[in-house]
């Protein structure tokens, strides 16, 4: 006797009826003998490498290409990704997260701007000149002086093109 006609009905009817409230557990079991593993935890590097450092050479780019759209909306994006981490990881180190990136960001950041809002590009690349060294300020008092930002000198977004639209 043919079973697949009565399997395939009865995945399709948990599809519509939904896993959870067919009594099926909501994660993969563990293998037997393995401790329960805990969901992943992103670092403060993990985080600053995921959202920060892409945001930061896109709003590079963007101003390199006077696309001050882009630009605008890359710093709000650094702000909004700065927030969060606050947020997931107030402190590191004991030292406090979110007064760490205020007093070596919160100023360049208000330079770039004004920068957009002027579509200046000598004040845009002045202040994000002082936006990257307030992240290398901050590595520095966090004991990573190893990582070093600075002006992208090519896109690592080759699907993304950063002259201005029409």
């Amino acid at each position: 006797m043919n079973k697949r006609p009565a399997l395939v009905a009865t995945v399709a009817a948990l599809m519509l009826v939904g896993a959870s409230s067919a009594g099926l557990p909501q994660t993969a079991p563990q293998p037997e003998g393995l401790p329960a593993t805990a969901p992943y935890l992103m670092t403060l590097g993990d985080m600053m490498n995921t959202f920060i450092q892409p945001r930061h050479a896109k709003l590079g780019l963007a101003g390199q290409a006077q696309n001050w759209a882009l630009a605008a909306y890359a710093v709000a994006e650094i702000r909004q990704s700065f927030a969060g981490i606050i947020k997931a990881q107030p402190k590191f180190g004991g030292m406090p997260v979110g007064e760490l990136f205020d007093a070596a960001l919160g100023q360049p950041l208000n330079a770039l701007d004004a920068a957009i809002k002027d579509q200046d590009p000598q004040h845009f690349a002045k202040a994000y000149d002082q936006l990257s060294q307030g992240c290398n300020a901050c590595h520095m008092e966090l004991n990573h002086p190893f990582v070093v930002i600075k002006t992208p000198e090519a896109s690592a977004f080759p699907n993304q093109d950063f002259k201005p639209g029409q």
